[in-house]
């Protein structure tokens, strides 16, 4: 019982801290609320995340203010061709010591070493390059000459993408993709904030930003999220949406037709999660079916790889999620 009654009320503080977090933001950030939601979910579900949108709609300053409300270690890199593998995890140098008089291999270690690592335009980087990433997003650690080195914790990657600019650009290969779980599209500000936007940052203005919380007690309520209850109900609700993106497992005839391939389990884990703990900032103890709902888009929309009749007629992965949750209100009523 003392666990419980201590459970309700950290429940109750992350949803101040919410706010609080919001307030924070939005110091530097104007408008954008859906983003920072997701970003912030993100954050507690120790998920990491893929943000695209065109240049110029600070997805840098966003992230970056984040860290600062947290107080967390944060590195940047700026992917660009001629980018290695060991100019993110880290490499062996060969020094001179003076202790043994030998010369002995020392670990250098890359800016993975972090708590935020910001992969800003993650694409203009060879999949060779890329996938020096993959170990780091899924086990929190780095391989390097058969030694495992741990990563700080907690750790998030939350990487960049232009969707409008191709040339030297590499698609992310679909394992990559399925390890982020949102695909967060940052869309331009509407007039409003736009003028706000332009008003705030043309007088030379400073904005402090205060942390909000440590990263320990990020860590507890990343914890108590995963013990938020869900009812069995709404699992299956998520876990058939996932089923439904499967050509071979779906009652759709525009999923038989249209994609190739449909999400994985990963999917159906990451949309139980984001919603547990959308759940508990909004002041909510259960999961409920909306959650799932609202969240569908960002953890499928990457997923979902469609086929080429379905480019030819100009179909995307958003069209075919928006059919199945069609599909399944009718069918949950």
């Amino acid at each position: 019982m003392p666990n419980e009654i201590n459970d309700i009320e950290k429940a109750k503080e992350l949803a101040i801290v919410y706010q609080k977090l919001k307030t924070e933001i939005a110091k530097v950030i104007f408008g954008q609320e859906r983003t920072i939601e997701h970003l912030i979910i993100a954050l507690f579900s120790n998920g990491h995340s893929l943000f695209v949108g065109v240049p110029g709609l600070a997805k840098t300053l966003l992230i970056s203010t984040l860290a600062k409300t947290v107080d967390l270690d944060f590195k940047r890199i700026q992917f660009t061709p001629d980018l290695m593998p060991s100019d993110i995890s880290g490499f062996e140098l060969l020094q001179y010591n003076n202790e043994t008089e030998k010369r002995e291999f020392k670990f250098i270690k890359g800016p993975v070493f972090t708590n935020i690592l910001l992969a800003d335009e993650i694409n203009r980087t060879p999949p060779k390059t890329q996938s020096a990433l993959l170990q780091a997003m899924q086990e929190r650690e780095v391989t390097i000459a058969g030694i495992n080195y741990n990563l700080d914790y907690p750790f998030l990657v939350f990487a960049t993408q232009n969707p409008i600019e191709h040339e030297g650009t590499y698609s992310l290969p679909e394992a990559q993709q399925d390890r982020f779980m949102f695909n967060i599209e940052v869309s331009y500000p509407n007039l409003k904030d736009e003028v706000k936007i332009v008003q705030e940052t043309t007088i030379g203005k400073n904005v402090e930003v205060n942390s909000i919380l440590s990263p320990e007690d990020l860590i507890e309520y990343q914890s108590l999220i995963t013990k938020v209850p869900v009812s069995e109900v709404v699992i299956k609700y998520a876990v058939k949406i996932v089923h439904l993106t499967r050509p071979e497992t779906s009652d759709l005839d525009c999923v038989k037709n249209f994609v190739k391939w449909g999400a994985g389990p990963r999917a159906s884990q990451n949309l139980i999660i984001a919603a547990k703990t959308k759940a508990l900032l909004e002041g909510r103890h259960h999961v409920s079916i909306e959650d799932i709902n609202y969240l569908t888009y960002s953890i499928l929309n990457h997923r979902i790889i469609i086929n080429y009749r379905a480019k030819a007629e100009k179909i995307d992965a958003n069209y075919i999620i928006e059919k199945i949750l069609d599909y399944m209100r009718k069918n949950d009523e």
